[in-house]
């Protein structure tokens, strides 16, 4: 069984997701013991299906069952390839190696993490918008954060997403008890706003005709379209939540990314700290998506209807919900934010971006629309008329290449595919030649999965 996925040794695909799935298929089994009289979550019963990336490694776990000799590459689930640079793996080793001794045992960290990164995340993104070292929460990252934020603002809040975006808004948001019932009609939840992105509005929503909700999720760039807002429409965003008294949840994961002028950081925004948090990660800047660090930044400015900082609740969560992030990871996020790691660093974030440039360069060669993969490492690709998870098994089945389906981002990407530039340069040329062969032949793609 051959495949070309995120781990040089190829092993982690099929050791450990595979098993996930398996585990997931077991527990599902188990149903014949005695029941107690504890009822289930009302809100986990609202889930659709699976959440969408164990459902892509099911399914690529039954494709490579098909066919135990493909060579299946896999440029679905964005997960980075490249090796962490050696001088942030040893920064991390030579501290896991001091813990064996007496003058480098450390314990229990603070819960908001070391003085010392966070400090250095607050000079190295945010020392020209004055954001505090106090106000940056280190965290295991991003998506963890994203659960946290939701249990500070609890099950009554309205909120609004980008459509497509990340499912991990919609879903904590869906099991929090802020969403409604699941509508097939539309295959969008009661009770949540959804803000159309497209080409047609250049991937930003219309707020002229979007209601007001609480709480904003706005992710930039965005997973999985790939575009970065630009100023005008970030200003534009924060004048809407300071004229309706929202808070904007954004997402900055993929900052690092930006080829251009768009902002980084939504704190370049006059006016933002007073209605937005920032929720960002190492996984994808860093290459940390199996070590596990973010952050988040609660500005004190950011105050509650009733005039409480938001800052001193996100605290009592923290202190209560988390022990902090592992000293080690730390110790490599200090590291990474080193003259000499973020040199580094920046030159894997270049080989990603290249990766994204061949793919974009495959895709409109063959007359595709294609969009991303400029300040993104997501090349997002419509196919008019057709149905995602169609396009999606139709790839796989005739290139062995994981993709992942729009619709799994929202009802929005419903004739989208997803492409994730990580990847080995070897098996991103192999998969270009793969889909320039499937395309040029007879009818387009679009056409037969109507």
């Amino acid at each position: 069984m051959n495949k070309l996925s995120a781990c040089s040794s190829m092993a982690c695909g099929i050791s450990l997701q595979p098993k996930m799935v398996l585990a997931s298929l077991r527990v599902r089994k188990q149903g014949n013991g005695r029941c107690t009289n504890v009822p289930r979550n009302v809100n986990l019963e609202k889930l659709q299906n699976n959440y969408l990336f164990p459902e892509i490694s099911k399914r690529e776990l039954q494709h490579l069952e098909k066919y135990p000799n493909a060579k299946v590459i896999s440029l679905g689930i964005g997960d980075t390839t490249e090796p962490i640079p050696e001088q942030i793996s040893l920064s991390m080793a030579n501290y896991a190696h001091a813990l064996s001794t007496a003058d480098g045992y450390r314990g229990y960290g603070a819960e908001q993490g070391n003085q010392a990164l966070r400090k250095a995340i607050a000079e190295t993104f945010y020392k020209d918008v004055a954001i505090k070292d106090t106000e940056v929460f280190v965290s295991d990252g991003s998506q963890c954060d994203i659960s946290r934020l939701q249990l500070l603002l609890g099950s009554k809040v309205t909120i609004a997403v980008q459509d497509p975006s990340f499912p991990g808004y919609i879903d904590s948001s869906v099991i929090i008890g802020q969403a409604g019932n699941f509508q097939d009609k539309t295959g969008k939840y009661q009770n949540i706003e959804y803000m159309q992105l497209g080409p047609q509005n250049n991937f930003f929503p219309d707020l002229t005709v979007t209601p007001r909700t609480d709480i904003i999720f706005f992710c930039s760039p965005n997973n999985p379209t790939g575009h970065a807002a630009t100023r005008k429409q970030l200003q534009h965003l924060v004048e809407f939540a300071r004229d309706n008294g929202s808070i904007i949840i954004f997402d900055s994961a993929y900052a690092a990314y930006i080829s251009d002028d768009s902002p980084k950081s939504i704190f370049e925004i006059p006016g933002a700290k007073e209605v937005a948090i920032e929720i960002s990660s190492f996984s994808k800047f860093a290459g940390f998506t199996g070590v596990r660090l973010g952050w988040t930044v609660v500005p004190e400015e950011l105050l509650f209807s009733g005039g409480f900082p938001v800052i001193h609740d996100f605290n009592r969560i923290v202190c209560t919900c988390f022990n902090g992030a592992s000293n080690i990871a730390q110790a490599g996020g200090l590291a990474c934010l080193s003259p000499e790691g973020f040199q580094a660093i920046c030159a894997v974030i270049d080989y990603y971006k290249e990766n994204a440039k061949i793919l974009v360069d495959t895709f409109a060669s063959l007359g595709l629309e294609v969009y991303g993969g400029v300040s993104a490492p997501y090349v997002w690709v419509h196919f008019p008329g057709s149905k995602s998870w169609n396009i999606f098994a139709e790839i796989l089945e005739k290139t062995h290449i994981i993709t992942v389906p729009g619709s799994g981002f929202g009802p929005g990407g419903a004739e989208y595919i997803r492409i994730s530039a990580f990847g080995k340069r070897k098996h991103i040329i192999e998969a270009s030649w793969r889909l320039e062969k499937l395309f040029s032949k007879g009818k387009p793609l679009c056409n037969c999965l109507k």
